[in-house]
């Protein structure tokens, strides 16, 4: 089983607009409305890839009502801790003329400390059933920092691998609690370390401790850094036009996914996988699923080693 944790869900709502214009007025079919967050998400892919799965996260307020509603509507398996504060929102504006997408996300509140421990005693409680531990997304404003660092203390405690998705602070916390994979994008590695170039990035998170790296360029592909080893990067000939809201999300799934069926999984196999379901996310209508495309995808995939990384 695969256990992911959502630090900060979300209700993510979509619009699709023929055409958006600055300072215009649109008009648009209903918001499509799912419960999300980085770990939902990832709980979402895989679970509709025939994996089994349970997302743990909070909901509260009426948000967090709706959230709960549409989750378990989803029959995705999941497990949701009762908080005070009022579950956030996002909004995604897709532009399918140009094929962007504006994201609005608000920040959300911490629950408190008593709400975080009922989250860590509900992880603890599922892991003994886990395969692979995914802690995935944002943390709330006044989260307290060693709350990644615990959780992969839980999985470490029962020989559980954690895939880990997390920014700013966090992501070298994770690295040095010794996480399986990291799955940064560019901005988020370079604002972490300091580091512009992304392998040196990636080297220095391993440095620290993380035994994988798997990092999103953008048009350009994921790249996968392991210690040891000439850095393996997997992209398309042409990038492709959609909404890349779930992208790095789909990639994270995959890597769980590969990595519960065999820890040790070839470094190829896991970008590769990673890189079509990635892209395959992208021409989905919404986070949290992807296009049956995604083997199609993988067939086109240019693979290489890097010059120089």
């Amino acid at each position: 089983m695969i256990v992911t944790v959502t630090p900060n869900p979300a209700l993510d709502l979509t619009w699709r607009a023929e055409r958006v214009v600055p300072g215009g007025s649109h008009r648009v079919d209903a918001a499509l409305a799912r419960a999300g967050g980085k770990g939902v998400n990832v709980a979402r892919v895989a679970h509709a890839q025939g994996a089994e799965v349970l997302a743990v996260t909070t909901a509260g307020g009426p948000v967090g009502e709706e959230f709960a509603n549409e989750l378990r509507e989803s029959g995705v398996p999941h497990r949701l801790v009762p908080v005070a504060a009022e579950t956030r929102r996002s909004a995604a504006i897709v532009d399918e003329a140009l094929g962007d997408t504006m994201i609005f996300n608000e920040r959300g509140t911490s629950p408190s400390p008593a709400e975080w421990a009922a989250l860590l005693d509900e992880v603890q409680a599922a892991l003994p059933g886990a395969g692979v531990l995914v802690v995935s997304g944002s943390l709330p404003r006044g989260a307290d920092p060693g709350l990644v660092p615990r959780l992969l203390s839980l999985a470490a405690d029962r020989g559980v691998p954690a895939v880990v998705d997390v920014s700013g602070p966090a992501m070298l916390a994770a690295a040095s609690a010794g996480a399986a994979l990291l799955k940064p994008n560019r901005a988020e590695l370079a604002d972490a370390t300091g580091l512009d170039d992304p392998f040196e990035g990636a080297r220095e998170l391993l440095r620290l401790g993380a035994r994988r790296v798997l990092c999103s360029l953008g048009a350009e592909g994921l790249v996968l850094v392991r210690a040891g080893v000439a850095p393996l990067r997997a992209r398309l000939p042409e990038p492709l036009a959609g909404n890349p809201t779930g992208a790095g999300d789909a990639a994270v799934a995959a890597a769980a996914v590969l990595l519960h069926d065999d820890p040790h999984v070839d470094d190829e196999r896991l970008l590769v996988a990673a890189a079509s379901w990635s892209a395959a996310a992208v021409l989905a209508p919404g986070a949290g699923e992807i296009s049956p495309r995604h083997p199609e995808l993988a067939d086109r995939l240019l693979v290489d080693r890097p010059a120089g990384a």
